[in-house]
């Protein structure tokens, strides 16, 4: 009789292989455990091309145009804190993702989720900060709908917005294309956003104000892309932090990534805060930060262009590709030491965005 052997790779399941009959906190977390959740069931219930590359926003082509699409729901508690609100999230969250494909955001829609008996100001501050931030973003919101659910079915207000951009013609910008040597640039601090969002949420003191860093990216994108349109990868590092990211991008493409832990811009107040929660801030969310993977020849241009711009001038080089451990991200310490950093199964902090 024939010897069977089985391939691990070709094994499928069309439901996360975690020990959770129903859904839980994790699934909308961003790490593993969300991944699970769009591969085994969303994506193999889709099935189509253009959803599998599983990027932020999908490339498309639409009438002789490469046309990037997102859309996005904003679930946070609560809805204002400081440096922004739901509202400004709903919008530069959307404008982000878009912006990781190169593209220029033109259009956004606009849902609002409302729960019974919200007050109405509430949600009219809630529009506000929405045409604030797309006015701030360059982006016009064409069209929206409006839906209510009883009393105790919601929490106040949700947002969902979807957006449109053109990509620029000779621009590729996709997780795969990282490669040895590539340079990893953070576009500034990290952590802020999500530590805002929990002194607020727990009425928790820090010392010193956290402050979001909730903002659109598009313009620096546009000036990063001013210097060379090939730019191998760009991620905004939200829900699972920086770390998440880079693990995805690693794992997508192949490659090995080494993270330089003293290179990595966190403030003071972020430090303090994480430490005192036991947080890792390389695991926080952010919503107005990106982490670019570019060419060892355009690195230093591009890196000046970021630190030229308004919302790039704390960027910083915190790593490389490398051939070594492909697919995966490991940490040099500040003690001369390696860690591997691994993709969280949830997120440390829920309902941040």
């Amino acid at each position: 009789m024939a010897e069977t052997t089985l391939d691990p790779a070709n094994w499928s399941c069309p439901v996360p292989l975690r020990d959770h009959p129903v859904v839980v906190m994790g699934h909308g977390g961003g790490g593993a455990l969300s991944g699970e959740l769009t591969e085994h069931l969303f994506a193999a219930a889709y099935g189509n091309e253009t959803l599998a590359a599983l990027t932020d926003s999908a490339a498309v082509e639409l009438g002789g145009v490469r046309l990037a699409f997102s859309t996005d729901s904003y679930v946070v508690r609560p809805l204002f804190f400081p440096g922004g609100s739901i509202g400004d999230l709903a919008v530069n969250g959307t404008v982000n993702d878009l912006a990781m494909s190169g593209a220029r955001a033109a259009y956004l829609s606009t849902a609002f989720i409302l729960e019974e008996g919200v007050e109405l100001d509430v949600v009219g501050r809630v529009a506000q900060a929405v045409g604030t931030a797309a006015s701030a973003a360059g982006v016009t919101v064409a069209t929206g709908d409006t839906k209510v659910v009883e009393a105790g079915h919601g929490d106040g207000v949700y947002v969902n917005t979807s957006g449109i951009g053109l990509i620029p013609p000779g621009v590729d910008i996709r997780p795969q294309r990282a490669a040895p040597g590539d340079v990893v640039i953070v576009s500034g601090p990290i952590g802020a956003h999500g530590v805002a969002v929990l002194s607020v949420r727990e009425g928790l003191q820090f010392g010193s104000d956290v402050v979001s860093d909730t903002a659109p990216l598009g313009g620096l994108v546009a000036a990063m892309l001013a210097v060379t349109r090939d730019l191998h990868v760009l991620r905004d590092p939200t829900r699972g932090g920086l770390a998440t990211s880079l693990c995805e991008i690693a794992a997508a493409s192949g490659t090995g990534v080494v993270l330089t832990e003293s290179a990595v811009p966190v403030p003071e107040s972020v430090t303090a805060a994480c430490g005192f929660l036991g947080l890792d801030p390389l695991y926080v969310a952010n919503e107005g930060r990106l982490v670019a993977f570019v060419p060892p020849e355009h690195a230093d241009a591009v890196l000046a262009a970021m630190r030229a711009h308004p919302q790039g001038t704390g960027a910083a080089v915190i790593g490389r590709c490398v051939d070594e451990h492909p697919g995966m991200v490991v940490a040099r310490t500040g003690l001369g030491g390696t860690r591997v950093v691994d993709l969280p199964l949830g997120e440390q902090l829920p309902r941040i965005c």
